[in-house]
């Protein structure tokens, strides 16, 4: 028996490793194919530090307890319990009481061993139980598994469970064959020890070398499946992740969100003012991705993390992050071929690869593109697919790249965003209004606004610019906000100056929507009238400029210190320049105190990390009950507005505005509080809606957090101006 142990094991063995060599070589083909990825090398120590954290202690899979605990136990055993495998072919090879060198029969090792393979088969048990709880079967789409390849994740499963057993009972034969008593070398395996005591010497010794060979037989196996199937996420993102993690955008561990990258082409960033005539604009074709996106693509779990937390899919729309990484993942698997080969030999390629080379990027699926349009464009970039991805795959920056594709060469896309796009590039702003308006917003404010131009010439005679935005200047919900953050900067002492008609959008918008071109005109012109201007402070109240400001302007060469007005607002708080009073005995709603749910714009929260200071500041608010969305926070939910949605119409499934004001309103709340106009917008129509179908009392309301600051501060410091906030809502 043990010569057939030998040769079936030594042949099987041979055969998985050829072919594993085979594959990964294919698979380094497929994504060398990629176009250059800029800035994936710099600081390699920082690189090692963050992907050995990241891996070692797996901080993005805790963000789920109890399945990231699991997880752990199953990843460190993959690692450790090589050596058992190694211990395997030994006992097949020289005999069954062999032994590691050097190590041996060290109890510390053995029990660790044991208490590894144990830890591991509870920890795949258990995430097994939880995909079957979550079973499409069970929940439907809304099933994070939904769309995943299950029998490729049952063959893992059920393979790491086989070799965790393998490992506890050839334990449990090697303490019979060692005599079966009690002892610190067979702590976990002691009752299988006892129950194989009753076997010869001769029988245990061939049961360990028939369980050992099963032991390799399976191992060697799971090696020749995913060989034979490169685009096996599930099991090889075991190898690739450690890759994907090292090369992420940010060094440092920061997730891929906040600025967009530069455009580049052919690993050179595009000159927008003279660009060349071979210059690729996004991504038109697979092989236009970077060398990373492919990577991310191959990299791919299939967990559907991002898919649960897809602010799109929860709400009918046919995009789900993981489908979109996953087709992506095998159009590019199977069209290589065609673009590895030479011209000549591509007429004798198989007519299915010819196939898959002549499909269209963007379209109808059923017409035979990769990617459906309503795919592509249901996209908010609120980034909580990013945020989740246990393995970094950088989602946002893919639809963008597609986006830019789509709007600069194959002039596709929603015909909403031509409105857009003509407001921006004639007016400057998207809604189109005059930029002689765009100062209408400080009128009947008891003080004067200073300007730019007009009593000020140079921004350093004050402490900060404030930023207005196109929503505070031209929305009127907006025009509330920034008259409070202005009128609380006043009330503080804080000298600020506006830029006026000099202001113009950021260009947010037009970036989110593939826009390149347009958004380098506005950004250009922005920087260098803050540069010509002398800013170097600026607060800002809409969230999406505060993100193209403080980060994508950098990019342009601007340093600015940025900071969102709830920042400001809560440290003039924090040092008593501004002074919450509580309400009367009896005031508002009549009760001690008034309930208010918070909504974090993800423009500021997943993008930039500010999630306590507008928690803060509405703590220190007397008279108020903050209440928790479900989600909120890191997991907070889109309001609907990012990746330019706020201009598009949104005609499939639920809109995602009305799904997370029923969230807000659920709470209870009387009042809806947010830092965001996009926000404000969005979730003033959901509650709108909501209202009039009579599922929200109408004494519930959308406010942002300066107003509430500033309805606070003024029961200290002013008489009420009913009058003045009439006017404000007529403008």
């Amino acid at each position: 028996m043990r010569v057939a142990a030998i040769v079936f094991s030594t042949v099987l063995t041979l055969v998985a490793v050829a072919l594993v060599a085979r594959t990964v070589a294919s698979m380094v083909g497929v994504i060398r194919l990629g176009q250059p990825a800029i800035g994936r090398t710099n600081e390699p120590a920082q690189r090692w530090r963050t992907m050995l954290v990241e891996t070692l202690t797996h901080t993005r899979l805790r963000k789920w307890s109890l399945v990231g605990a699991a997880h752990w136990f199953v990843f460190v055993g993959f690692g450790f319990l090589f050596l058992t495998l190694v211990t395997a072919y030994g006992q097949i090879y020289a005999g069954a009481d062999w032994a590691l060198p050097l190590i041996g029969h060290w109890w510390p090792y053995e029990i660790v061993a044991e208490l590894v393979a144990l830890l591991t088969l509870l920890g795949i048990a258990f995430l097994i139980v939880v995909r079957q709880l979550a079973h499409p079967r069970r929940l439907g789409r809304l099933s994070r598994f939904a769309g995943s390849t299950f029998w490729q994740a049952y063959y893992v499963e059920y393979t790491i469970v086989a070799i965790a057993a393998c490992i506890l009972v050839l334990r449990g034969l090697e303490g019979a064959l060692a005599g079966g008593g009690w002892s610190l070398h067979h702590v976990v395996s002691y009752p299988l020890a006892i129950a194989f005591a009753g076997l010869s010497p001769a029988a245990l010794a061939t049961a360990i070398i028939a369980v050992a060979t099963v032991k390799i037989a399976v191992s060697m196996a799971w090696f020749i499946v995913i060989a034979v199937n490169p685009t096996m996420g599930v099991a090889w993102h075991r190898f690739t992740g450690f890759f994907n993690v090292w090369f992420k955008r940010n060094a440092d561990g920061r997730d891929a969100l906040g600025a967009l990258p530069v455009m580049h082409s052919a690993g050179k960033p595009i000159d927008f003012e003279d660009p060349g005539e071979d210059d690729i604009f996004g991504a038109g074709a697979v092989e236009n991705f970077t060398w990373k996106g492919l990577l991310d693509f191959t990299t791919c779990t299939e967990c559907g993390r991002c898919q649960s937390v897809c602010p799109a899919w929860n709400t009918g729309k046919p995009l789900s992050p993981k489908g979109f990484v996953m087709d992506l993942r095998n159009h590019a698997y199977a069209k290589a071929p065609f673009l590895q080969a030479s011209e000549e030999a591509r007429a004798a390629l198989p007519d299915a690869v010819k196939a898959e080379a002549d499909r269209g990027l963007v379209g109808p699926v059923d017409e035979g593109f990769v990617i459906d349009s309503d795919v592509l464009w249901s996209c908010t970039t609120c980034g909580a697919c990013v945020e989740q991805c246990p393995v970094d795959i950088e989602h946002v920056d893919h639809i963008a790249d597609m986006r830019r594709h789509q709007v600069l060469v194959e002039s596709e896309f929603p015909s909403e965003l031509n409105q857009l796009f003509r407001g921006l590039e004639s007016k400057g702003n998207p809604w189109n209004m005059p930029p002689s308006a765009r100062l209408d917003w400080t009128k009947g404010l008891p003080f004067e606004v200073p300007v730019l131009g007009g009593g000020v010439d140079d921004l350093g005679e004050v402490e900060y610019l404030f930023w207005v935005g196109c929503a505070g200047a031209y929305d009127d919900r907006a025009k509330r906000t920034t008259r409070a953050v202005a009128e609380l900067l006043h009330t503080a002492g804080v000298s600020f100056a506006v830029l006026g008609e000099a202001e113009t959008c950021t260009g947010d918008p037009a970036r989110r929507s593939g826009n390149e071109f347009v958004y380098q005109m506005l950004a250009q012109q922005n920087v260098e009238t803050l540069r010509e201007a002398g800013a170097t402070k600026a607060v800002v109240t809409c969230a999406h400029c505060f993100n193209a400001i403080k980060n994508e302007y950098r990019q342009l060469g601007l340093e600015l210190e940025v900071v969102h007005h709830t920042q400001l607002l809560n440290r003039l708080v924090r040092e008593g320049r501004l002074t919450p009073v509580a309400p009367e005995a009896g005031a508002g709603s009549g009760s001690a105190s008034q309930p208010i749910t918070y909504h974090d714009p993800c423009y500021l929260g997943r993008h930039n990390q500010v999630y306590e200071p507008p928690r803060e500041l509405l703590g220190a608010l007397p008279g108020v009950e903050v209440r928790e969305m479900p989600r909120s926070g890191s997991r907070s939910f889109c309001c609907g507005a990012g990746g330019a949605r706020m201009w598009m119409e949104e005609n499939i499934g639920t809109r995602v505005n009305l799904a997370r004001t029923t969230e807000a309103v659920d709470t209870g709340a009387e009042r809806i509080a947010t830092g965001c106009p996009f926000c404000s917008v969005m979730l003033g129509d959901g509650l709108t809606q909501k209202q009039s179908d009579g599922t929200a009392g109408d004494n519930v309301e959308v406010i942002d957090v300066a107003q509430l600051l500033l309805e606070s501060v003024r029961r200290g410091t002013l008489a009420p101006r009913e009058d003045q906030d009439a006017a404000a809502s007529t403008d």
